[in-house]
């Protein structure tokens, strides 16, 4: 019995925490703190609801601690990622990472009709590798056992 690859949006309703954003007026420090609080590598920058840019640990270590720039004086915008990766909620699970691996992000917003509606780690993409593997495994048991 073969499985179709999963969607994006079924991944997304299967996630427990919502998204989580920050305005690109807030300082860095502001966004640190979020994302120590929530245990999270990145935040999706929101400008009055429109995507703005993605901040992540990646951006921190590049932008602020390397050039000696202070996390507390610096806003969100001056450092965050402006072009930014993004999914639709019907692209595949495989599909994302396709993207992730050849464009080397962690993190991919989803959009549906320019809105975020989500966020797509890495961690959601090995859960759903681990999980087909699991699979494809009881299947083979399954048929040497029958």
């Amino acid at each position: 019995m073969q499985r179709t690859a999963k969607t994006v949006q079924q991944v997304l309703e299967g996630k427990t925490h919502r998204l989580l954003s920050i305005s690109p007026d807030a300082t860095v420090f502001d966004a640190l703190v979020l994302m120590a609080h929530h245990d999270i590598g990145s935040l999706v920058v929101l400008d009055a609801e429109r995507l703005a840019g993605i901040f992540s640990e990646r951006d921190y270590a590049r932008k602020i601690t390397l050039l000696g720039k202070s996390s507390r004086d610096t806003l969100v915008r001056e450092i965050m990622t402006n072009k930014v990766l993004c999914v639709r909620p019907d692209q595949t699970m495989d599909q994302c990472m396709a993207l992730m691996t050849e464009k080397r992000v962690r993190h991919i917003p989803v959009l549906d009709h320019k809105k975020v509606i989500g966020v797509i780690s890495i961690g959601d993409v090995v859960k759903e590798v681990i999980s087909e593997q699991q699979h494809v495994i009881e299947q083979l048991e399954h048929y040497i056992h029958s």
